[in-house]
Formats: structure tokens, sequence, C-alpha cells
């Protein structure tokens, strides 16, 4: 299949010339399936494998549209962009400064965490874009900080993972608080299986474009993935040493299991003459953010994190992506390894595979339906060979005449049930969520 030039698009000369910063000349494919059906106006519900480009498919139209348009509002935003994360938000934000750059548009950042005050003043300078956390959107659409009834663009971010959050509700405060016929909504999921994702599609499209590139359980195809078994802690430590000194690594990342072992392993790494620094979520707010932001801009070589950063960070260089310990939750190996092998470039990602790792990586195999092969280092051969699938024993049969009961045994009394109480929001203080009253039309 012939992929698409990004000159074929017709998009705005002025967005083009800030595009052209990024050196991007082709479109993957969820680009060049979603961009043209978002630039006609409709609504889009699309599917796509992390690092296939979708913020892309998603910024071009809507700066677009901007460009193109005439706003609804004077004062409302007219594009909103929800994500789960504030580590995505923070990406997403940096690509969009980066378009809107030298051009009319303003855009805010709206994180939880941040100073809620501060934010309401960002909002009181009529932003046109908005990229948000829901949760913090819905705080200030309920204290009446911001009105979504000019809103022309509302883009959902990896739905799933803001469903899998708990962000449900205030995912449908903020559509009822920008339902009107006129707006456009992008819907971004990692899948479209789940039902709730489906559930929450139908409330907010209106006869949407559905677009699925690959499932959610494929594998990147610019990804190589290789497979170590290992005997214990020391010989982890000894392949990863190998790997780090042996290949050409522009920046890599590697994934822990626990907290501690992030800044443990980034002072070995360290030991070894490579730069590298722990991001976990002990770390307050600012310093973390400050690792990932040095990562990015790459200030030093090695991130080692816990799955904090296996969602969200977009960094193009990130060449190798090192398993010391598998994720438990299945799903989360394709993030982690997704954060390599981004916009065209290839990339490697190595799994250490040890005793307790071991279910963990049957897990996986069967989450991707498909089986690894294990590789093996000279010098570095091991001994652990996998975990055997234990049997169910096997009752014995036995030759003695089964007895037979006199009397049939007497049935249980049923335990009594204990009374199931359902609480009453109203009669025990609870306050649900309303929208506020909508603000006057401008004079």
């Amino acid at each position: 299949m012939k992929r698409l030039l990004f000159s074929e698009f017709d998009l705005d000369s002025r967005l083009m010339k800030s595009f052209g910063h990024f050196g991007f000349e082709q479109a993957t494919e969820i680009q060049a399936r979603a961009i043209p059906e978002a630039m006609a106006g409709k609504d889009l519900l699309a599917s796509s494998k992390t690092g296939s480009g979708k913020t892309m498919a998603y910024l071009l139209p809507a700066i677009h549209r901007l460009y193109t348009q005439k706003s609804l509002s004077k004062r409302d935003p007219r594009v909103l962009i929800l994500v789960p994360t504030r580590e995505l938000a923070k990406q997403v934000f940096a690509t969009l400064r980066t378009l809107i750059a030298g051009s009319r548009f303003s855009s805010v950042l709206i994180l939880g965490g941040e100073n809620f005050n501060d934010q309401h003043k960002d909002f009181q300078k009529d932003p046109h874009f908005v990229v948000a956390t829901p949760g913090r959107m819905a705080d200030h659409l309920k204290q009446r900080h911001v009105f979504l009834e000019g809103l022309e663009l509302l883009i959902l971010d990896e739905a799933d993972r803001m469903l899998d959050l708990g962000f449900a509700q205030d995912l449908k405060a903020i559509n009822s608080a920008a339902n009107h016929r006129r707006r456009q909504t992008l819907f971004f999921s990692a899948t479209l299986d789940d039902t709730e994702v489906n559930d929450i599609a139908k409330e907010i499209l209106r006869e949407p474009v559905r677009v699925a590139v690959g499932q959610g359980t494929d594998e990147h195809q610019d990804i190589a993935q290789h497979v170590y078994l290992c005997d214990h802690l020391d010989h982890k430590q000894a392949l990863l040493q190998h790997f780090l000194e042996q290949f050409q690594i522009k920046q890599g990342i590697i994934f822990t299991a626990t907290k501690q072992d992030t800044v443990r392993i980034a002072e070995l790494v360290s030991s070894w003459g490579i730069d590298a620094q722990s991001l976990n979520g002990d770390m307050s707010q600012s310093a973390r953010s400050k690792v990932m932001e040095s990562f990015s801009r790459g200030k030093f070589k090695v991130l080692v994190s816990t799955d904090l950063a296996s969602r969200g960070l977009d960094v193009a260089s990130v060449s190798h992506v090192f398993n010391f310990d598998l994720p438990k939750p299945a799903e989360e190996f394709v993030h982690r390894t997704g954060r390599t092998g981004r916009a065209g470039f290839k990339g490697e990602a190595f799994s250490l595979v040890g005793p307790k790792d071991w279910f963990n990586f049957k897990d996986i195999e069967q989450y991707l339906n498909r089986s690894f092969s294990f590789e093996e280092v000279s010098g570095l051969e091991p001994t652990f060979k996998g975990i055997a699938q234990k049997r169910a024993p096997q009752k014995k049969q036995s030759n003695k005449p089964v007895k037979k009961h006199k009397t049939a045994p007497k049935a249980k009394k049923p335990s009594a049930r204990k009374k199931v109480v359902f609480h009453d929001n109203e009669q025990q203080g609870f306050e649900p969520f309303k929208l506020p009253t909508k603000r006057k039309s401008d004079d």
C-alpha cells in the first residue's frame, strides 16, 4: 500500500509551514485514514496501536479547522483535548505549541495537582485550545470557570485508559456541557472491543466513521523483540550491562517492577559509566516532570522507570526498551515496548525472564497469541529453562464397594441473607454532579 504524503492532505499552508519543523513527509496508516475524515467534519471512532502517530492524526485537522472556519463563540474554547495522564498531556501540549507557534491561536494546559486559581485565570484569557485531564476539567466546569457551549471539537485520546482510571462520569459531564449539534468529536482508543468504551462512544458520537488500524494486541512491526532467560538477579544485571555496553543506544528505557529498583538500577547503570536517572511514583510531581523533560531533550541516555513511562512518553530517539522485570498486566507489555520504534524509526525491545517472571511471560504470550523464541549471550547462558505447567493430580480409583446411606442426609438450612442497605445520596449528604447553568450569551 502506497503511503500518503502530508502534502496530499491539502492542509492550510500556515499549518504546513510549522509542521515542516518535525521533518515528517509520509503519513502513517492511522494518519492517512483519520485525517481526511476529520477534515471533512465527521465524528471519528478510531483505534490503533501505540506509537502509530495518532497525536498528529487529530492535531493537524483540529488546527486546520481553526485556520479555515469561523469560531462559534468569542469566549469559549474552540478545541478541547482530553487525555488520561499528566505525562501524556504535557507531550500533546508541547506538540500543539510547536504547531501553532507564530499563529494567533492560544492554548492552555489544565492538569490535576496544579494551582486551581492560576488555571481559572488562564481560562479568563479565553484560550482557543485546551489540553486537559478529565477530572480537573470537570472541576472547572462545576465551578463555572469555563463554558463549552461554543466548543467546536472534542478530542478524546486514549479513551480506554481514561475509563480504566475512573473518569467515566467526568467524560459524560464534559460531553453534556458541550452538547450541541455543531460539535465534532474525535474518539481514539487502543481497543474498541471493551463494553464500557463502546457504551460511552455511542453516547458522545454522532454517526461516526470507524477507523481501526490493527488490534490493541498487535505488535509494532518496527520493533524487534528479544527474549532472554535468566537464572537470578545477578544474571539479569550482567545481561543488562552487556546490552548497554555492546549496542549502539541513542536513548533507552529500563522498566522495573518496583519503585526501589528504579533508584538502585539507575545507580548501577551510572556506575558502568552510562548517564542514567530514575522515575517512580514516590517522587514529587515537579521532580517527575523535570526528569521527563530532561530525558525528552536528550540530556541523559537511560531512563529507569516503573510503568509511569509506559504511556504518554513520546520520544522518537528511544532506540531500545529493556524489560528488566516483566509487567503483571499483559497489556502493559505492548505499551512498554511501544516507547521505541516511534515516528517511523526502528526499535529494539529486550525482555529478561527469570523464574519470578515466568508466569507473567506466559500471560504475555497468551495475550499476544504468539510464542517467543529465546536468545542467549555467549558466556552468559542460563541454566533456567522455564517452569513446566503443573498437572492436576488424578484421584486414585478405589476397588472398595461404595457404601449406601440408609437414610438421605439432612439438607442444610439456608443461611440467613444479610439485608442490603442502599444509601440515598441525598439523605447521606452526597451532592450529585450537576452542570452549572448556562452563561448569558455574548452581547
